[in-house]
């Protein structure tokens, strides 16, 4: 089996821990795979460094070292090649990594002997439709969130479903996220969480001005079509999985949204991992 490392070297343990990794992976017989850029700053005796486009097609399995961010890009960088993906944890939080460092020998060995399940997750696609420009498409496997740079203003929002108005309101903006991601900044701006087997689009305001306008989960089939009304020339931004700098968009424009054909698959050790995760990084966390 070929193994493709994804360290955050801006995590301080990331070096260490990809080199730990590494030769676990070389006792289960695996083969080790690290991007050509970082054979200097990450040098792993056996290692092959190659370009991530051929990384990512030669590999079986990839797995990223630093937090949550990491893996989201990842999932994106990888979204092409369809290879299951293991985040060793190294973030604050870490839910969709389901792997600690403590667990590194035992899980990397279940990787490698193939003793684990694919748990596929669901993307969202998002298309920009702006006044005289071109549309812009994106996708996201936790949230698209479409907010307004200068939160001194509201902005107006309207919001179709299959062309059925469902809501409109004014407030700071709204995040659509996927069941995966409704642990992430949905939550954090009120929405429920999700059961990530499910499939689905959670709409959730953010700080809406109104006391009517509760977050609403849709079925995945559904097409949700978001009417941005801001009053003033200041952009409106537009950001997929945080991806930083986020998408400058123009007033009056339109962002539809559904389920991506694609879908991201996920390295899972147990059916419970999502609910350990919530329990042990979020209500423990928080409690102790």
């Amino acid at each position: 089996m070929t193994i493709l490392l994804v360290p955050n070297l801006n995590k301080p343990q990331a070096q260490a821990v990809c080199l730990r990794a590494a030769m676990a992976l070389y006792r289960y017989g695996a083969q080790v795979l690290l991007e050509d850029t970082l054979q200097q700053s990450c040098p792993i005796q056996g290692a092959e460094y190659l370009p991530i486009d051929q990384a990512m097609e030669k590999c079986d399995a990839i797995v990223t070292i630093g937090g949550d961010g990491t893996i989201l890009r990842a999932a994106r960088d990888s979204l092409s090649y369809q290879k299951p993906l293991l985040g060793i944890n190294l973030g604050r939080m870490g839910f969709l990594a389901t792997c600690e460092v403590g667990e590194l020998d035992k899980k990397l060995g279940c990787l490698v002997r193939g003793e684990y399940m694919a748990d596929r997750r669901m993307l969202l696609e998002a298309v920009v439709c702006q006044p005289d420009k071109p549309s812009v498409t994106l996708t996201a496997l936790n949230e698209v969130v479409l907010f307004k740079g200068l939160r001194t203003q509201t902005m107006g929002l309207e919001v179709f479903c299959d062309e059925t108005p469902v809501s409109c309101y004014r407030g700071d903006g709204v995040v659509l996220a996927t069941p995966t991601g409704s642990t992430a900044y949905s939550l954090s701006a009120g929405g429920p969480i999700l059961d990530a087997s499910i499939s689905g689009i959670l709409f959730t305001p953010i700080c809406a001005h109104s006391l009517q306008n509760p977050p609403m989960v849709f079925s995945a089939r559904r097409r949700l079509r978001v009417q941005v009304e801001s009053e003033t020339d200041e952009p409106v931004y537009l950001a997929a999985d945080g991806h930083y700098p986020p998408l400058a968009i123009s007033p009056q424009s339109r962002l539809e949204l559904g389920k991506a054909a694609q879908e991201i698959t996920l390295v899972q050790f147990s059916q419970a991992d999502q609910f350990e995760a919530i329990d042990k990084k979020l209500i423990r966390k928080i409690t102790l």
